[in-house]
């Protein structure tokens, strides 16, 4: 962990897709879950878990959110070294090198962690955080035994169909104690499948976020797709309910006002919507990943009449935005939100109308990404659909 952050805490996402269609997928590797073999009819062939948050939370109270949360010290623990003996030696425990560029690399993944004492890469502490919070949150664990060959594509399914009980036990120990997701590991002697999530996105918790400033994080988001759905339980914690929801669901829940679904979600659930089926959601997701990503910090813009919530991009995103928040600079615009809106030539940002949000994008995405579907909208025009 990099215990020198001052205005925020490093976390990790996971954005789990999983089939309803019975059909073949070939992931890099399957992960080892319970299945829950009751699937609906949708327009998709998949869907997305998407948890509540409690309404004690003290960060995005009620909030539906992608399974999750803050790394701890032992997602970096020297003891994953004996775990992980068969991958070590591999780069990044054989995830491969990301090609993107130091200078555009985020620090939550540029950070040296030997500095710190650990042996573990980010990108594997951070997969490790992001499979770990996924399992007490919703029950859903992704591992696979210990002497796999990450390249064995053929064994990895339902490995615990058959222990539920012992999984269920493990859980609320992983809950009380972080630690014991190593302990549960060394026990079923299983790792976590770090190889079945790909990257896919840094957001930085932004200055005018529901929750104080205090509150602040530096999140990856990786993604996972699933041939079918896990069984999934909430934890009468955190969390208060769940949903599996197709991503056209999840955005016409948080249109109607039946939801609320913070803006990093209903971004990445806007550009699952360019994927229908979980196949080919897999295959962008897997050979995307190593291209890397951005860390995006979305900034607020005061216009005559509202506010323009902006990303990197948009001609009206400063050049240098205030990051911590300790110069408590003020970002405005002369224009209204509808001229800014016709007038402008580089587009990437989130407008209310009429209560309902509205992405509007005409901007390149970086590192072979997708923009979030229907949201194009050239100078003089309208966009094309409203997702």
């Amino acid at each position: 962990m990099n215990n020198t952050l001052r205005h925020w805490r490093e976390a990790a996402t996971l954005i789990l897709a999983a089939g309803t269609q019975h059909g073949k997928i070939t992931p890099r590797m399957i992960p080892q879950v319970a299945w829950n073999d009751n699937p609906k009819k949708t327009t998709f062939d998949y869907e997305v878990l998407l948890l509540k948050r409690s309404q004690k939370s003290g960060f995005m109270p009620n909030a539906f959110v992608f399974p999750g949360g803050l790394v701890e010290p032992s997602d970096f623990s020297n003891d994953w070294m004996k775990l992980f003996e068969r991958h070590s030696q591999k780069p990044n425990f054989g995830l491969g090198v990301v090609n993107q560029s130091p200078n555009t690399r985020s620090p939550l993944f540029l950070t040296d962690r030997t500095e710190f004492g650990s042996l573990i890469p980010g990108e594997v502490a951070f997969r490790i955080c992001a499979i770990r919070e996924t399992f007490e949150e919703s029950g859903v664990l992704l591992v696979v035994p210990e002497n796999s060959d990450i390249e064995d594509n053929q064994n990895f399914v339902d490995a615990y169909e058959q222990d539920l009980e012992a999984v269920a036990k493990w859980r609320q120990e992983v809950q009380n104690n972080p630690l014991q997701f190593i302990e549960m590991c060394k026990e079923l002697r299983c790792v976590p499948n770090i190889w079945a999530l790909h990257e896919w996105g840094n957001w930085l918790t932004p200055l005018f976020s529901r929750s104080s400033n205090s509150r602040r994080y530096d999140t990856v988001f990786f993604i996972c797709c699933l041939p079918r759905k896990p069984l999934t339980s909430d934890d009468q914690k955190e969390v208060s309910a769940y949903k599996w929801w197709t991503p056209e669901e999840a955005i016409d829940e948080y249109k109607c006002q039946k939801s609320w679904i913070p803006p990093p979600q209903f971004y990445d659930l806007s550009r699952l919507c360019n994927f229908p089926m979980i196949q080919e959601l897999n295959r962008f997701s897997l050979h995307r990943a190593l291209e890397g990503c951005e860390r995006w910090l979305p900034v607020l813009v005061h216009a005559e009449d509202g506010m323009l919530h902006t990303l990197p991009g948009d001609e009206l995103y400063p050049d240098d935005p205030d990051v911590t928040g300790e110069m408590q600079k003020k970002y405005s615009t002369n224009r209204t939100i509808e001229d800014s809106l016709r007038e402008g030539e580089r587009i990437h940002r989130l407008v209310h109308i009429d209560g309902v949000p509205i992405f509007f994008v005409n901007t390149k995405p970086k590192h072979k990404h997708v923009n979030p579907l229907g949201t194009d909208v050239k100078r003089g025009t309208e966009p094309k659909s409203k997702i």
